[in-house]
């Protein structure tokens, strides 16, 4: 038996902050590429500390549901699940390129493949990508569009604003948007004056966080002048200093990251079998349903 552990901080203060997570557990849990499927959280239950009591298999893949290597990643995380021997240089990584390692739990005696965080996954790139699509409703958006991707900048993290630069840079290369920019809410360039770091009229801006919280619904719509107050909420596309910005909030929240999480397990030698695949095409039916619902209300 083989099971999925998807790990993520939660929030005693913000109910919707683990709603990303019981959804993309759902989906996962729908293509039945693991005997288990389940969530774990560093502020909310069932807690860190506990969920692999909760697992019957003896083969545990656990995905942090964390955008960059960092504090809970590399020391929260395995002391709560007991890896027994983690060593972060294990994963032998720059700050973005962790894979993954296998452990003993001390106390339950399970084999676990502790994986990267799907932040820096390579397939995040189409994540934030797809995020584009939703939030404009067009499949081939990029011509005539800038593409902003944030972050929170070296003063909270320094993984952090690398995982930022290395998809805007992947997105960069592929050549389908007219500008692609990394900007932060802590440091140069900050997502405060977007406007400015683009010529594009139409500008899309996907934070790379995993979960629409405080700083994704109030501090950067606000920061970038889509609204004065954000209890009185803003239009998308809204109108900044000549720009038209469309803001997609998380990118976490977008079904498609369920397909990272399963990369993520297949690459630690999780047998998936066909699930990334129907993951991919699941979530573009459903959100090309969702828009063509959204189209006919208008």
């Amino acid at each position: 038996m083989q099971a999925l552990v998807i790990v993520a901080h939660g929030s005693h203060l913000n109910p919707d902050s683990s709603t990303p997570t019981y959804e993309h557990a759902d989906t996962v849990r729908a293509v039945g590429a693991f005997d288990e499927v389940k969530t774990g959280f560093w502020k909310e239950e069932p807690s860190l500390r506990e969920v692999l009591r909760t697992v019957e298999s003896d083969d545990v893949y656990v995905v942090p549901f964390f955008v960059s290597e960092g504090y809970f990643t590399e020391e929260v995380i395995p002391r709560e699940l007991r890896l027994d021997g983690w060593d972060v240089a294990d994963w032998d990584s720059d700050g973005t390129s962790a894979d993954h390692a296998v452990y003993t739990a001390a106390d339950t005696g399970q084999r676990v493949h502790y994986c990267g965080p799907v932040g820096t996954h390579d397939s995040m790139t189409d994540v934030i990508v797809r995020r584009a699509e939703s939030i404009t409703g067009d499949p081939n958006v990029g011509d005539g569009f800038g593409l902003a991707v944030v972050g929170h900048g070296t003063e909270r993290n320094e993984n952090s604003a690398k995982a930022i630069e290395y998809h805007a840079e992947r997105v960069r290369e592929r050549g389908r948007f007219d500008e692609v920019q990394a900007l932060y809410m802590d440091e140069e360039p900050e997502v405060d004056d977007v406007a400015d770091y683009f010529e594009s009229e139409d500008v899309v801006v996907v934070p790379l966080f995993v979960a629409d919280g405080y700083h994704t619904q109030e501090d950067i719509p606000e920061d970038m002048g889509l609204t004065d107050d954000y209890r009185k909420g803003y239009d998308v596309p809204a109108e900044v200093d000549g720009h038209r910005i469309w803001y997609a909030g998380a990118v976490g929240t977008e079904p498609l990251m369920a397909d990272v999480i399963l990369e993520r397990a297949r690459d630690a030698g999780a047998d998936v079998g066909d699930a990334v695949e129907v993951v991919r095409e699941r979530t573009r039916k459903t959100e090309a349903a969702a828009s063509g619902s959204s189209a006919a209300g208008d």
